[in-house]
């Protein structure tokens, strides 16, 4: 199949960049970054500068596959990564546009990769456990409803890609956030640090500059683990809590 891609390339955060367009033949059991790599080995043969593109596990585990493609972030498939994307899904003659995340808090780096590191700090901010749990207990020696354990694992399956944060006009974090303070919240060992860790993480998540909850939950529908914007109400509700409480320490 031949596919014509639009591409941006940027060369440093400083240049302004640009769509090149380019003329690929690719397979349609590829998936979507094998085809960037057969352009990018044309490109070298050439003597051209690559595309730079972010990738990892390549299995929809790490989120770090972040790209825009034809408007979508990480594509057209429904709770589907980048990586897990495959040429199957478009036609030959297609024209495919791929573009970086368009946030201020997501700088570009080079061409479609971004500096995704404001994540990183709104995780140390307060994304973690640091009171002592002791030793690993048995599977049923903390009592868990199963109800809440499920929400909590669900909650957990964020990959802080990033999509969200693409998908919303207000270029929110408010659902990776969420599913960070959530996961946490529900469990035991979670509580302890609970009003702290929705105070710090919200804070941390107004510094880096992104935008408020459009309301709109196009984050939902776009995330490849499909986090459920009702995180974002538990959030809203644990930062109330914390606010409101006069034990409330940061």
């Amino acid at each position: 199949m031949n596919l014509t891609l639009k591409i941006w390339r940027q060369k440093s955060p400083k240049d302004k960049g640009r769509f090149e367009t380019y003329k690929v033949e690719a397979s349609p059991h590829m998936s979507f970054l094998e085809m960037l790599d057969v352009l990018n080995e044309e490109l070298i043969s050439k003597k051209e500068d690559p595309v730079t593109f972010e990738h990892d596990c390549r299995e929809g585990i790490c989120g770090t596959c972040s790209l825009v493609i034809n408007g979508q972030p990480h594509g057209p498939n429904k709770g589907t990564a980048t990586c897990q994307l495959h040429m199957r899904h478009y036609k030959d003659g297609d024209i495919i546009v791929i573009e970086p995340y368009r946030a201020a808090a997501f700088p570009v780096l080079k061409d479609l990769a971004v500096d995704r590191s404001a994540f990183d700090r709104i995780i140390q901010a307060g994304g973690y456990i640091s009171v002592n749990t002791g030793a690993p207990q048995d599977g049923n020696a903390i009592p868990i409803e199963k109800d809440q354990a499920a929400k909590a694992f669900d909650a957990a399956a964020c990959i802080g890609c990033g999509a969200c944060v693409a998908a919303c006009p207000n270029a929110s974090a408010m659902l990776f956030v969420s599913a960070k303070v959530a996961h946490l919240a529900m469990l035991p060992q979670g509580k302890v640090e609970a009003k702290r860790r929705a105070q710090a993480m919200v804070r941390q998540m107004d510094a880096e500059g992104f935008g408020m909850c459009s309301n709109v939950t196009a984050c939902e529908v776009e995330c490849p683990k499909e986090i459920s914007v009702k995180n974002i109400a538990r959030l809203n509700r644990e930062y109330l809590s914390s606010s409101i409480s006069s034990e409330t320490k940061v």
